[in-house]
């Protein structure tokens, strides 16, 4: 038993230092081709003229960008629209002048990011300010579980008005996320610390909004990980999870099938991933003292971002990218 414990321990410190030096590498290869929001876009083919439009109109709003209604004298309306949505949502790599089509579809992914946060808090039934404008349901309180360079922590504290703590094992990402928390002037909302999601630095019940934007997927025991979320959050308050999830097993079925396995043994290795189904975190959801548990499988909405990356990869900026850190393997 105890030579048991030792080796579990011994792996569970070998992953979080691997997670922590993958993130470490690949965040300068995101973050240059992508900015700061490192999680999936939310995309809706059968209406995307309207979700592009919806979410410029949030992006204006949380930038405090009035409508001609609200100024209709123009004082405050910016001549250059789009540099307020980019420098709010999208970071601080899109060159403006570049319109080729290769840049304009990277645009646009980058919008269904921030879209993808927007949809997670919709599907919890969290109001916007403008829904709640007494904030009695808006959160005040907010943790980033897995904050990578701090994009959805910022984008939380602004949207919300609320303060917001991030963490991650990477030591790289919170430099990152603390400096992109000033240039916002948002450095008195939101902070960032190296922390383990299996044993979080806070207090119990502190946050009225827990929030995991895809990390789940590295914990290596998600049990704990999800004890871990309930712990922090205030009575009351709401727990958000965004993960990768490998298929639900048929009704017929023990197990995954040897290819799949062989796949997602493959992916754990090279990526630190030991995925879990939708139904294994509902049947763990369900052990513990939780209300109101919802799930929805949204694989068809993120597809389309993979096209994306690998566009955006063979783009000249990704090219030099990858050559700068040493090669061309994870564009294909």
């Amino acid at each position: 038993m105890e030579g048991g414990s030792s080796s579990n321990q011994n792996s569970t410190l070998t992953g979080k230092k691997g997670i922590a030096e993958l993130y470490d590498e690949f965040t300068v290869i995101w973050e240059e081709m992508w900015g700061e929001h490192m999680h999936h876009g939310f995309y809706d083919l059968s209406d995307d003229r309207l979700a592009l439009s919806r979410t410029i109109d949030e992006a204006l709003r949380s930038a405090s960008v009035p409508s001609e209604e609200e100024d209709p004298s123009k004082s405050k309306t910016p001549k250059r629209t789009v540099d307020v949505v980019w420098e709010v949502f999208c970071g601080d790599h899109m060159d403006h002048n570049d319109s080729s089509p290769v840049s304009f579809s990277i645009s646009h992914d980058r919008l269904a990011q921030v879209r993808m946060m927007d949809e997670a808090l919709r599907f919890a039934s969290i109001p916007s300010v403008e829904e709640d404008p007494f904030k009695s349901k808006t959160p005040n309180r907010i943790v980033d579980v897995g904050c990578g360079t701090g994009g959805e922590s910022v984008y939380l504290a602004r949207k919300y008005g609320a303060k917001c703590w991030g963490f991650t094992l990477s030591p790289f990402q919170v430099e990152k996320a603390n400096a992109l928390a000033i240039l916002r002037g948002l450095s008195d909302q939101v902070s960032f610390l190296v922390g383990d999601a299996l044993s979080q630095p806070f207090p119990d019940g502190q946050f009225d909004l827990v929030w995991s934007m895809e990390s789940a997927e590295h914990m290596p025991d998600k049990k704990k990980f999800l004890n871990e979320l309930l712990r922090v959050a205030a009575p009351g308050g709401t727990i958000i999870i965004t993960t990768w999830c490998h298929r639900d097993l048929k009704a017929d079925e023990d197990s995954l099938q040897s290819w799949e396995k062989e796949i997602l043994d493959k992916f754990h290795k090279d990526y630190h991933l030991p995925l879990c189904s939708r139904d294994d975190y509902v049947k763990l959801l369900q052990s513990l003292p939780v209300e109101d548990v919802k799930t929805a499988d949204w694989t068809q909405h993120i597809t389309p971002f993979w096209t994306g990356v690998r566009r955006s990869a063979w783009t000249w900026r990704g090219l030099m990218t990858q050559l700068r850190r040493g090669g061309l393997e994870n564009c294909i």
